[in-house]
């Protein structure tokens, strides 16, 4: 009888452990919910500890894993999954819910609060049937303590960022609300974003959509942008850099820089802006570097397939940046820039210039092409003519065809 009852029990599968020919696989695929570690989503929890447990079981897996954040709202403070995990193979991480970050900026010791370091084929996707998947920084409170006029280091805490990234993958998920940038990704290399939303007041400081440095292969695609600054911006160190089918606005446009403002900056090369729409915004496309900076050097941009819509300055370079007219360096640039491509850009714009090229005198810009740029006045019939060129500086070879501006 007792025989026959382990038989029942053994083959129904609800006594997997006395057999361990029902127990998964060590390598097999496995879910470590943050839930199961003691998370709990009710908004005001704070959940680092569990969730940092999950991570360090999923990381420890010797098989593929996912760390799951599943629906509810999960409060938690700075954080960092840090690599290498088993076999060199990051977790999945999948968020459901909402995770949310503390207001108040004595919370956050650290430049970010959600960090992902040292790993490899990282994918952090949400949801693509709902309106979850959210990572809320609550940068209300920070706004107000901004203070980049007065202070050269003011920058808040970046809401997601991801540092020494390999083979990345980040997908579906919504960034609101970012104290300071909402995405960075920094001396990385071959690392996607798809599908992203990123949302911030238009007045929000210095609340950066994706903030690129010193990384490569890096692709934003598909994703719809809105903040108080840069929607994108490059920075040093940045090679061949993708953004494509991207709608930017509010903001500050897609730039690249600011460069110079440091010593022993690297280069830029490869930037291209494609089949991206830039919406009510105070630029366009833009390559910002600043006076009396470092002599260093950024070329092969192509910017080409943009609609701009009720847009500012829709193609500027800007040798002369000095946000907040404090620079004390009356040096020209020495930041290079040559091989810059304006293709097929069409749509309005309400400033003077439409197309503002402000170059070094002493470093001239070199190989500038505008093809096909066909840009109108939100009041053009008050203002016939055309002529909104506006050049400053030294630049040799710039080449103008089939425009209109």
């Amino acid at each position: 009888m007792l025989l026959l009852l382990f038989e029942i029990i053994t083959q129904s599968g609800t006594f997997s452990a006395e057999s361990p020919e029902n127990d998964p696989a060590p390598d097999a695929a496995m879910i470590f919910d943050v839930t199961m570690y003691g998370a709990v989503g009710d908004g005001k929890t704070e959940n680092g500890m569990a969730f940092l447990a999950a991570w360090d079981d999923a990381c420890n897996h010797p098989g593929k894993s996912t760390l799951l954040v599943p629906n509810g709202t999960f409060f938690i403070g700075p954080i960092s999954f840090i690599g290498p995990c088993q076999n060199n193979q990051s977790p999945k991480v999948e968020i459901r819910g909402t995770l949310k970050a503390p207001s108040s900026l004595k919370a956050f010791p650290t430049p970010s609060w959600i960090m992902f370091r040292q790993l490899q084929s990282l994918i952090l996707t949400g949801e693509t049937t709902t309106n979850t998947s959210l990572f809320d920084a609550q940068g209300e409170e920070s706004w107000r303590h901004a203070d980049c006029r007065h202070k050269l280091k003011c920058q808040f805490p970046t809401s997601i960022i991801l540092v020494n990234v390999t083979n990345g993958n980040i997908s579906n998920i919504t960034l609101k609300n970012g104290k300071g940038f909402h995405m960075g990704i920094i001396n990385s290399d071959n690392v996607t974003v798809h599908g992203v939303n990123i949302t911030a007041p238009w007045n929000s400081p210095n609340t950066d959509g994706v903030h690129i440095g010193y990384s490569t292969n890096i692709h934003i695609t598909s994703s719809t942008i809105g903040v108080g600054d840069d929607c994108v911006s490059i920075g040093p160190g940045s090679i061949n850099i993708t953004v494509f089918n991207t709608k930017c606005g509010p903001g500050h446009g897609i730039s690249v820089g600011s460069l110079g403002k440091y010593s022993a900056e690297k280069d830029v090369v490869g930037v291209r802006v494609k089949n991206c729409t830039i919406n009510g915004t105070q630029n366009g496309v833009r390559i910002k570097t600043w006076p009396g900076s470092p002599a260093s050097k950024a070329s092969s941009f192509w910017f080409e397939d943009i609609v701009m819509i009720n847009v500012s300055n829709p193609i500027i370079i800007d040798q002369e940046y000095c946000p907040w007219s404090t620079c004390t360096s009356s040096k020209p640039s020495l930041v290079k820039l040559s091989d810059i491509h304006f293709t097929n850009i069409r749509g309005t714009f309400n400033t003077k210039s439409a197309v503002a090229l402000m170059c070094s005198s002493s470093v001239p810009c070199e190989d500038i092409q505008l093809l096909n740029i066909n840009l109108t006045h939100t009041m053009a019939s008050s203002l016939q003519g055309g002529g909104h060129l506006s050049v400053k500086g030294a630049l040799h070879r710039l080449e103008i065809n089939g425009s209109s501006f």
